[in-house]
């Protein structure tokens, strides 16, 4: 399995309407929108998990794509970088 980033998405994208977008290219096992911690407002980006395969032609085929009348943004989700912990008063 691997994980796709989608970045680029309209502010009002849900996670199923996410899911059905990329269900154009394979099956989805997963597809979240990530969204603010304070305001639940989305960040504007998410991840789609699919079979390897599916993934690269869903990266190959929707990059560049439109969805809600923004062109997204596809690639495979890189790891992410671990922050330094901060000292909490």
């Amino acid at each position: 399995m691997k994980k796709i980033y989608v970045g680029n998405l309209s502010w009002g994208v849900t996670d199923s309407e996410l899911k059905d977008f990329f269900a154009n290219y394979g099956t989805v096992h997963s597809a979240v929108v990530i969204t603010d911690r304070e305001t639940g407002r989305s960040r504007g980006f998410g991840f789609v998990e699919m079979d390897a395969a599916d993934a690269e032609n869903a990266i190959r085929e929707a990059d560049g794509k439109d969805m809600g009348g923004r062109s997204l943004r596809v690639n495979e989700a890189q790891e992410r970088q671990r922050r330094p912990q901060r000292d909490r008063w």
